[in-house]
């Protein structure tokens, strides 16, 4: 299974970063879509993503047109507060997916949600809170799709030790 992770028009640096870190560490793509609140190459992306910046593969679109027509009939998934199925449901079982977010400030594009309804998917949270913090969101969703199939080809870190109280 390959896992594509899918930024539509992502505004705050940091959170591409770590999300790029998450990428490089589960072995998924990272796409960003356009336009993008800020360069690339900007120091606070750099810093967030830390060393791991080689370790991902990054693809770029000029903007969400773009994307869905190089990648609409893929297997995606969109993740929206606006869903009515769950991020844990029993999903992810094809050998490519692609987990879809939107921009930190207005999420993806109500155009694109009411087309493809079966495929929304929101991960619950208490009434009073709006939404989680993007690179958040994005770990758990890559996590639960790795977890779903086993977590294949990861392994623990050797580094790990064995607590004794």
């Amino acid at each position: 299974m390959k896992i594509n992770v899918v930024l539509f028009e992502p505004e705050i640096p940091q959170n591409t970063g770590n999300i790029a870190r998450t990428c490089a560490a589960a072995g998924a793509d990272l796409h960003l879509v356009g336009p993008l609140g800020f360069c690339i190459d900007e120091k606070h992306v750099r810093r967030a993503g830390l060393d791991y910046w080689d370790a991902v593969n990054i693809f770029q679109y000029k903007d969400i047109q773009q994307f869905m027509e190089e990648h609409g009939n893929e297997n995606l998934f969109f993740y929206t507060t606006k869903a009515h199925h769950c991020y844990s449901d029993d999903v992810y079982h094809a050998p490519d997916i692609w987990l879809v977010f939107g921009k930190e400030s207005a999420g993806i594009p109500e155009e694109i949600l009411v087309r493809h309804p079966d495929r929304c998917l929101r991960i619950p949270m208490i009434s009073d809170t709006r939404s989680l913090n993007l690179s958040n969101s994005v770990a758990i969703a890559v996590y639960e799709a790795l977890r779903q199939n086993g977590f294949k080809d990861l392994t623990m870190n050797g580094n790990l030790h064995r607590l004794s109280w």
